[in-house]
């Protein structure tokens, strides 16, 4: 299940990648935090920026 837009959560950094990290929903589903870097493992306070319902994937900022 993918979150809506607005949706503030906080979420489990799965993955770091150059452009910014991997962050677990509730749900399950990883939606990408652009720009930002924060530890493997660390829990973040994000919200839902952009949700691509066609390809399963959802875009987050620091909440």
């Amino acid at each position: 299940m993918l979150p809506n837009v607005g949706d503030v959560f906080s979420g489990k950094v799965v993955k770091t990648l150059p452009f910014g990290s991997f962050v677990e929903h509730p749900a399950g589903a990883h939606g990408l935090l652009h720009g930002q870097q924060p530890e493997v493992g660390s829990t973040v306070q994000v919200k839902v920026l952009m949700v691509d319902a066609d390809k399963h994937r959802f875009s987050l900022e620091l909440a």
